[in-house]
């Protein structure tokens, strides 16, 4: 069992900048490839972006360029820099888990993803 415990969410002007973190508890960190997803009213969960346990990292081409995945193993926790913050940003970010044997593995599906977060709430104002 992983739980995962997201943070930093928040309001932000459209420009501005977030930090998102996600503790990670349980089971071996090592043994899991991280990914952020968000999800707007009315609309499904969709990918953000993903690293793998050696740090392979893959994006969305919507927050390409901006938003930058990264985590921290001795520290167990996988953060979003997020930049250049827009409108169509606004959802909840949840931080979730995937059991990997594979060190450079990283997955964009949610099917993939074995252990969830609970959300953080990031709204942008225009």
């Amino acid at each position: 069992q992983v739980q995962l415990v997201e943070s930093g969410g928040g309001l932000v002007q459209a420009g501005g900048s977030l930090r998102l973190s996600c503790a990670a508890s349980g089971r071996t960190f090592s043994s899991y490839s991280m990914g952020w997803f968000r999800q707007a009213p009315g609309k499904e969960r969709e990918f953000v972006a993903a690293v793998s346990w050696s740090g392979n990292t893959y994006y969305a081409d919507s927050v390409k360029g901006r938003f930058t995945i990264s985590r921290d193993n001795a520290k167990q926790t996988v953060y979003l820099q997020m930049n250049s913050l827009k409108p169509e940003d606004t959802a909840v970010y949840f931080c979730a888990a995937a059991y990997t044997t594979s060190n450079y593995a990283y997955y964009i599906d949610t099917d993939q993803y074995e252990y969830w977060g609970q959300g953080t709430q990031v709204t942008v104002s225009s």
